[in-house]
């Protein structure tokens, strides 16, 4: 494929998979060490009564009502599971059902009750998203990535999750020793002076916001997988947390760019006529790095976390 063909049609699609994809990898390493990885699926359920109550409050259907809407009930989602996995003293997977399925349910009779039902609200959207069709169209070439005017008119979902990105890394680096320590020794670490309480709850709403961000473009499918896959896998290569970030942002780039060209060619190549979602593939190429993993990995037979030095 030529330039004049891959850079509009291929480069924003590739880019916005990859920076979604190491953005939900990177807090879910620690969400995979403290056991609390399905945060990505509790989320998935939870974003149904924002977007309801965004339609309610601006009678709009468009990107950022939804968006801040669904961001805003991850986060009451995230508190309610901390608050009742401490004061409950249960684990966070029957918190996170408890929440999650009270949640969905909660929006599912907020749409009954009202008259949004018969309006369509882009759920199915911002749930499973549509990688493909997230094209720049005013792109002639390479020679677009120094013209200002076709920079302009990139999909709006590049800049959005490349910020998150961002905002992930810089959090990760700011919060790198509290995060660390009070991963591997909660009690030490609050002996010491860190608030874990509330490093915990930044920590899942720096999640939820990766996944809301990355829902609108990608959908569940990669967030949910991609929250869990690479750092799953990452964690049967290394016993140093170090490394494992490192493995985790490289298997979930092997996995976007991969499954996205396998999407596209994959049928060709084996005789189809038609793509398959490249956001299913993608998801399918990150099951099959952990698969080989747990098959192979060096670390495969080890019991305990990584270190934390």
């Amino acid at each position: 494929m030529s330039g004049e063909e891959f850079v509009p049609l291929s480069l924003t699609p590739l880019l916005i998979g990859t920076f979604a994809a190491i953005a939900c990898a990177l807090p879910g390493n620690f969400l995979v060490l403290r056991k609390q990885a399905l945060i990505g699926d509790a989320i998935s359920h939870v974003v149904l009564p924002g977007i309801v109550v965004a339609f309610l409050l601006t009678g709009a259907i468009s990107t950022w009502p939804m968006m801040l809407g669904a961001a805003g009930a991850s986060i009451v989602a995230v508190v309610m599971i901390e608050a009742i996995r401490r004061l409950g003293q249960i684990e966070p997977g029957a918190a996170m059902g408890v929440v999650f399925t009270t949640m969905f349910a909660g929006g599912v009779l907020l749409l009954e009750q009202t008259d949004t039902s018969t309006v369509h609200l882009d759920v199915e959207h911002a749930l499973y998203g549509n990688l493909e069709s997230l094209i720049w169209l005013d792109a002639v070439g390479w020679s677009s990535l120094l013209d200002l005017t076709a920079l302009a008119g990139l999909p709006p979902e590049l800049p959005r999750i490349a910020l998150t990105l961002a905002g992930v890394i810089l959090f990760i680096w700011l919060f790198w020793r509290p995060l660390k320590i009070s991963t591997f020794d909660e009690g030490f670490a609050r002996t010491i002076g860190i608030r874990t309480g509330a490093l915990g709850m930044a920590l899942v709403i720096m999640a939820a916001i990766s996944a809301v961000a990355a829902f609108d473009a990608v959908g569940s499918i990669i967030v949910i997988a991609m929250f869990i896959c690479p750092p799953a896998a990452a964690r049967m290569m290394t016993n140093r947390l170090e490394t494992q970030i490192a493995w985790s942002v490289s298997f979930a780039t092997v996995s976007a760019v991969s499954g996205y060209v396998l999407a596209g060619y994959g049928p060709l190549w084996l005789g189809g006529a038609d793509a398959v979602s490249a956001a299913g593939m993608i998801a399918t190429m990150s099951g099959l790095i952990l698969a080989a993993t747990v098959l192979w990995g060096p670390c495969r037979t080890r019991a305990g976390a990584p270190q934390a030095s």
